[in-house]
This record gives C-alpha cells, sequence and structure tokens, in this order.
C-alpha cells in the first residue's frame, strides 16, 4: 500500500471515529420527538465512586474547581469550564440522594465574571443543601472569591488564599517603536475607541477611566467578602484590601474561613452537617466524552484575563 494510500486509509479511520462518536453524544444528549424536532438536554455526568460505602442511600458529591476560572472558550468549540461546573453544581443540587456538595477549589482566580457566576451558584445551592468548600493548595483572588459562596469553609495550613483584589496589566511599545523606526496611525471614532493603544502613552482620561473601572470592581469583590464573612461592609480584616496574600492558618486567623484540615475533614465536616453517617459515599463527575470538550482541553494554551 502506498504512503498516500495509508493516510487515506487512517483518515477514513479517524472520520469514522469522530462520526460514531458524535453520533452516541447525540444518542445520549438528544431527545428525539415526533415530526422531527428535536430538543438539545444539557449533559448527564457520569458518576465516580471517590470513598465510603457506595450501598449508603445519600451521598456526598465532590465537585472539582482545578486551574484557572475561566468562561473563554478556546476556539469556540465547546462548553467553558464554568458550564462544566454549573452543570455538575446543578446536577448534584437537583439529585435528592446527594446530601452536601464537597467543592474542591485548587485555583489562582481567573477572570471576575466567571468566578462571580460560579460564587452566586454556590451562593444558591447552599439555600438548600450544605456546601463545603475545601481550599487546597491555592485557592487566591478569584478562586477565593468562588469560595465565598460556601455555607462552611475549610483551609489547608499552607495553602495560598486572600489576593483579594484586581488587576490589570498592560505593555506599551512607544520607545521600541521609535528605535525600530516604526510608527501606527490609528483611526477613530472617539476618544477613548483605542483605549490603551500600546504604541503611544496612555492619557490621564485613559488612566481614569481604566482605574474607575478596576475600583468598581473591587467594591464587588471586596463588599462580597464582607457580607458572606461577617465584616463591616466595605470593611476587611489585616490590611486584605491591599491584595496580599495569606496562609491557611492565617486566613483562619482573619475569619476568611471556618477551618483549617485536609479534604477528608471537609467530607468528615460534610457528613456530620448533613447527618450523614461516617461511611457515607463520596461521588465525583466525569464529563460525557465529545469532541468539542477534547478540542477545548487541547486549547486551555489560550489567553486567559485573570484577576
Amino acid at each position: 500500500m502506498g504512503r498516500s494510500r495509508f493516510i487515506l486509509f487512517i483518515g477514513l479511520i479517524l472520520l469514522g471515529t469522530s462520526l460514531a462518536a458524535n453520533l452516541l453524544f447525540l444518542s445520549k444528549e438528544t431527545k428525539i420527538i415526533p415530526k422531527t424536532h428535536f430538543v438539545h438536554l444539557a449533559p448527564v455526568f457520569e458518576e465516580e465512586l471517590v470513598e465510603g460505602d457506595d450501598s449508603q442511600g445519600q451521598r456526598i458529591a465532590k465537585i472539582e474547581l482545578y486551574g484557572l476560572i475561566a468562561q473563554e472558550i478556546p476556539g469556540k468549540i465547546g462548553a467553558s469550564m464554568v458550564d462544566d461546573l454549573i452543570l455538575q453544581i446543578r446536577q448534584a443540587a437537583g439529585d435528592d440522594s446527594v446530601a452536601a456538595l464537597v467543592v474542591h477549589i485548587d485555583s489562582p482566580g481567573g477572570e471576575v465574571t466567571a468566578s462571580d457566576t460560579l460564587y452566586r451558584e454556590l451562593a444558591l445551592t447552599r439555600e438548600n443543601k450544605p456546601v463545603i468548600v475545601y481550599l487546597d493548595s491555592v485557592a487566591a483572588s478569584g478562586g477565593y472569591y468562588t469560595a465565598v459562596g460556601g455555607s462552611h469553609l475549610i483551609a489547608h495550613d499552607l495553602c495560598i488564599t486572600g489576593s483579594i483584589g484586581v488587576i490589570m496589566q498592560t505593555l506599551n511599545f512607544e520607545g521600541l517603536s521609535k528605535i525600530i523606526g516604526v510608527s501606527a496611525l490609528t483611526f477613530k471614532s472617539g476618544a477613548l475607541k483605542d483605549l490603551l493603544n500600546p504604541t503611544r502613552p496612555a492619557t490621564e482620561q485613559e488612566k481614569k477611566l481604566v482605574q474607575d473601572m478596576i475600583q468598581e470592581t473591587f467594591d464587588r469583590f471586596s463588599s462580597t467578602v464582607a457580607k458572606e464573612r461577617g465584616f463591616d461592609p466595605g470593611q476587611l480584616p489585616g490590611d486584605l484590601a491591599d491584595g496580599r496574600i495569606v496562609s491557611g492558618q492565617k486566613a483562619l486567623e482573619l475569619k476568611l474561613v471556618d477551618g483549617t484540615g485536609y479534604l477528608d475533614d471537609a467530607y468528615a465536616d460534610a457528613r456530620q452537617i448533613a447527618k450523614l453517617p461516617e461511611d457515607a459515599p463520596v461521588i465525583r463527575y466525569v464529563a460525557p466524552f465529545y469532541w468539542g470538550r477534547v478540542l477545548r482541553l487541547l486549547g486551555q494554551n489560550s489567553e486567559t484575563s485573570t484577576q
């Protein structure tokens, strides 16, 4: 078999596999209704036992929030990580056999809107079920913003948390442009249409506009933390308003968390709060397979705005 035929043969196999996988995905996620109308349903995440006696009736659902918090969809294909997490949270919230949730966070933060969206989802869920949040190695900035939506927060002693603040950075190439002899021509409809153009100095008007936006976002972040942790409105303890990070132990002293420990302690607290036996099972959700998710994972190196 020639090389070109071999490549064609492999290509046909991959194409057939792709079509079969997508048909399987559609059969699981699409309900066929008479008269060729289709209703797209949210994917149902499969369950995987983490620990405990699976024969017990009531269970704990573990939700995993790892990495940068981003609403962005790399390549605009497939669900975003925020969408995935919301679907898992809602699946647990709507499952009568799930008595409590443990949200495992290991994240340096991310997009402020995405963090606020997840915070709200946890806050809504805790109205009906306990939501225990475990802050692992890192749960800073947007990671902590999300965490305060839980009903009970536990941090590892050495966890890096805090970083309550907002940051925006940009580069300016004006000096470099002059050195290499490159100039930019900008045609715009308004004075601020090319906000923070890197080929010229930022104007005072631009600096004020950006700083006002940063302050508005910070006020939302800090007021949310103050409300959820029982601080006076607009007041954060221990000079936390300057954006500093703190350890899990220090976070406990500042009342940013309710306790310190390990993931097992979070499970134990969830069982106690939900009045479950000590061997009550813990399950986690496994995302269903489809090509959009694979392509999204392959595109994780795309640029993401961070706090």
